[in-house]
């Protein structure tokens, strides 16, 4: 089946022959890229350590540019076109590649867990240890778009979209930290990842190079492997589909929990007198193993007699007509008692006094004239006193009255 293309060849339409070296310069690019290169053991090891880095870390920002750096889309996609023309030499060749992608990642996540010493992960690696339908959706749309984006060379910009979309080397990376910290439990939820994301990716590139001319989509109909890939790919609905439920499950219980804890918040402390505005909820839970679910509270409050048995149950009663579904309220009363010696108040600074600038004047440009010298201060003038008045003589002075 691998010759069928060469048999094409012979006594066809010269119409037809743009089409056929078409798809020539398709296998030439695909059996480039399923080859173990240097170049993809080098990115493959490169990105596996900043993976793992980045998920000892718990940096997302890192994680993310391990995902750029990963080249193991292009092996992938050229398996499909493999796996659609019939060749299997090209499929084995581009899983092989894969899978020394894959044993770099796992050694260096592995050696890193176990020089890290660490016993427990952030929620990076948590994130990646329960997928869900979701998951396969993304990688098939992902795995769509990376074989469209080798079919139209405009449409190349997208592979690093692409890869962060849906990731390879972080859910083997966490695999490996998993492995080395003893996790294994924990560990299958990123191999279950890993492989989700990997015949996602499969099937999404199958169906786009099936869409993309006649000639492919009759290989489709006739492939055995496209066939047993998509049915792989399907049986990964059921567990799947088990982790969606539970996810729709979590996510309904935080939303409820949400609810009845700001309705109890309102209750106790504004549209009742039961606590007054002072109490504070100092924990709310909900356990959901029972029937009906029991709504504990902790509350703190000024007075140590509420809320009493009775306004316990007129609380309960008003968040069942509210919600749904009936629940039990149950009450921890928890005392507050304010303790603490008298201080005397802070002095009060002084407001600070500002100086008073002087506002400093440009500098005359270059080529001006001088500005005229300021006037002297005028001297102050003596204004000369008139001279005193002459004084009469007296009687005495005058010969007046002199006897003598």
């Amino acid at each position: 089946m691998g010759n069928e293309l060469d048999q094409d060849d012979d006594g066809i339409d010269p119409a037809a022959y743009p089409k056929t070296r078409r798809v020539r310069g398709l296998i030439a690019e695909f059996e480039v890229d399923a080859r173990t290169t240097e170049v993809f053991i080098v990115l493959s090891l490169g990105s596996s350590l900043i993976a793992s880095l980045g998920l000892l870390a718990d940096s997302a920002a890192v994680v993310i540019g391990a995902m750029i750096i990963a080249p193991w889309i292009t092996p992938l996609r050229a398996a499909a076109f493999g796996i659609l023309r019939g060749r299997v030499q090209l499929v084995l060749q581009g899983l092989f590649t894969l899978l020394v992608g894959g044993l770099i990642a796992v050694g260096v996540s592995v050696l890193l867990g176990l020089l890290s010493g660490l016993g427990d992960f952030g929620s990076e690696v948590q994130a990646r240890t329960a997928p869900n339908l979701l998951d396969l959706g993304i990688a098939l749309v992902a795995g769509g778009i990376a074989a469209y984006a080798r079919l139209r060379s405009e449409a190349v910009s997208s592979l690093a979209g692409t890869a962060i979309a849906v990731a390879l080397v972080p859910p083997v990376c966490a695999l490996g930290l998993l492995l080395s910290a003893g996790q294994w439990s924990v560990a299958l939820g990123s191999g279950l990842l890993y492989l989700t994301n990997l015949m996602g990716i499969l099937s999404g590139c199958l169906l786009v190079l099936a869409k993309s001319g006649p000639g492919l989509r009759n290989q489709m109909s006739r492939s055995r492997l496209g066939m047993v890939s998509l049915g792989l790919t399907a049986l990964l609905v059921v567990p799947l589909t088990g982790s969606f439920l539970d996810l729709v499950r979590r996510s309904r219980e935080e939303l409820v929990q949400r609810q009845v804890a700001s309705t109890i918040q309102t209750l106790l402390t504004r549209e009742t007198v039961t606590l007054g505005q002072e109490a504070q909820i100092a924990d709310f839970s909900i356990n959901w193993e029972v029937n009906p679910p029991i709504i504990r509270v902790v509350v703190r409050a000024s007075e140590p007699d509420v809320p009493t048995s009775k306004q316990v149950a007129e609380v309960q009663r008003l968040i069942n007509d509210r919600e749904r579904i009936r629940f039990r309220l149950v009450v921890e009363r928890s005392p507050v008692e304010v303790v603490g010696p008298e201080t005397a108040p802070n002095p009060i600074p002084e407001p600070a006094r500002v100086p008073l600038l002087e506002p400093v004047l440009p500098p005359p440009p270059a080529g001006a004239p001088d500005p005229p010298a300021p006037d002297p201060a005028p001297k102050p003038q003596r204004i000369p006193l008139p001279p005193p008045p002459a004084v009469p003589p007296g009687p005495r002075e005058a010969g007046v009255g002199n006897n003598d």
